[in-house]
């Protein structure tokens, strides 16, 4: 297995994730098939919580204020 040659500075590697977390954040968004939100493919819903026909987490609620 390959080992690197030199240890990746701190600022090398949060430069390499940066642009992971950029495609993720602005990726391509599907639409839900239960409530019709925008959501990202192949995730539970967050304003439903479902994916394929489960639910897998449930929804936020929002809280009001009185």
């Amino acid at each position: 297995m390959a080992n690197p040659k030199v240890k990746l500075s701190r600022s090398r590697v949060r430069r390499r994730r940066n642009n992971v977390e950029r495609l993720v954040e602005y990726g391509t968004l599907s639409k839900c098939p239960r409530c019709g939100a925008a959501k990202l493919p192949h995730r539970a819903c967050p304003k439903c919580g479902y994916y394929k026909g489960r639910i897998y987490k449930f929804p936020e609620e929002e809280e009001t204020e009185e």
